[in-house]
């Protein structure tokens, strides 16, 4: 479950996202070159599909386990985020292809927002989708949409099997876990999952965030955005899944914000957590091209899992989060602490590289706030929810 959100400013195009996924499903934001390819086949999730001559650079945030990306953006500033919507036909494997595939696939491919149009629809009607969306559920699957911009503009696309339909995006636009686009949504959406996933309700408050947006402190500020108080408000079906800035701890269905990025895609800018639950981290200052080595892979065979690993800034974000959420107590501090540095981070000209390591500094004063708040031991979440984040400590081997 995710939200996605786009606004054509008189200060240009910006575009945010929050992905959500399982507790344990850790992403890591990495740079791929692009190049010249002899003819083959490329080797995406749970199949192969034809390479093509040229790829473009690309820089993405990537569940873990898949070859496709739930957000990213290319050297030629196209950006995409896509959504998991519910249509009549989710369930029934009609294709090969992940959405996290066909986003990054077009990234890969494009040149601007439209091309990009063109290489998913064409992907999708030649290949379809289908295939396990979730390492921790195999058998959970589900059909996607897309919001696909530029520096000129923005389009949604949404998708059910094989079948798409398109919107160009006039002034401020946001999807959810839910088809938008009216005679399409009329004809293929499953109004039953989509009240469970509450899609309609984060999304009434990311188009209004969208609308009201005027730069990207403000699409950092809806990303997190709880749906009234600083805490999450959960409920025994889905969690605190009701907002845009989701936490896990449902009994039907435990998704949460693992992964969030802001975008002036005119301006070749990027922000990205690198990290889950938005409302605890800190939005870095990026461009298309290397990571910065907090993020980058360590020199290891082995890959980032859904177990802890300290050697990777998502796992080491865990201990922030997952202690934030027993218990809100000193976290004040470094909230304001953190407002400060995104603040000077959105302003031309930063240095990059030294912003990635003041965002360490301000890691290790946050998990210092946290630790000394849990010596009081306060668990102020519902039962269920504890009982539920107890589970996922233990098979992740997360102390919280």
């Amino acid at each position: 479950m995710c939200d996605t959100m786009v606004t054509l400013s008189d200060h240009g195009v910006l575009f945010a996202k929050n992905s959500d996924r399982d507790p344990n499903e850790a992403q890591v934001v990495e740079f791929h070159a692009g190049g010249q390819h002899p003819s083959g086949q490329v080797r995406v999730t749970h199949a192969e599909v034809p390479q093509v001559p040229r790829t473009y650079d690309v820089l993405i945030s990537r569940p873990w386990w898949m070859w496709g990306a739930e957000i990213g953006a290319n050297e030629h500033g196209v950006v995409i985020g896509n959504e998991a919507v519910f249509t009549r036909r989710a369930g029934r494997r009609d294709g090969v292809l992940l959405g996290m595939d066909l986003l990054r696939l077009a990234l890969e491919r494009a040149r601007d927002r439209h091309e990009a149009v063109e290489v998913i629809v064409g992907l999708l009607e030649e290949h379809g989708q289908g295939g396990s969306c979730s390492h921790e559920h195999p058998r959970f699957t589900y059909d996607n949409s897309f919001i696909v911009a530029d520096a000129e503009g923005a389009v949604v696309l949404e998708t059910a099997g094989r079948h798409h339909a398109t919107e160009e995006v006039r002034r401020a636009r946001s999807i959810s876990n839910g088809l938008t686009i009216p005679d399409f949504a009329k004809h293929h959406a499953d109004p039953v999952r989509g009240r469970v996933a509450q899609c309609a309700a984060r999304r009434s408050r990311t188009q209004a965030s969208a609308e009201g947006a005027a730069g990207p402190l403000d699409l950092m500020a809806a990303m997190r955005d709880h749906g009234g108080p600083e805490v999450p408000r959960y409920s025994p079906v889905n969690g605190a899944l009701a907002a845009p800035c989701a936490h896990a701890g449902g009994v039907v269905t435990s998704t949460q914000s693992t992964a969030s990025w802001v975008a002036a895609p005119g301006e070749g800018r990027h922000w990205v957590t690198a990290t889950s639950a938005p409302c605890t981290s800190i939005f870095k200052p990026l461009a298309v091209g290397p990571v910065p080595t907090a993020e980058a892979p360590p020199a290891s065979a082995d890959p980032i899992r859904n177990v802890s690993d300290p050697r990777f800034l998502w796992w080491r974000h865990e201990q922030i989060h997952r202690r934030w959420l027993r218990d809100e107590g000193d976290f004040a501090a470094a909230r304001a602490t953190r407002g400060d540095l995104e603040r000077s981070w959105v302003q031309p000209g930063v240095d990059v590289g030294q912003a990635w390591i003041d965002a360490g500094d301000w890691e290790q004063s946050a998990l210092a706030a946290v630790t000394r708040t849990d010596a009081s031991g306060a668990d102020r979440r519902p039962s269920w929810v504890r009982r539920l984040w107890r589970t996922w400590n233990q098979q992740a081997g997360v102390e919280a």
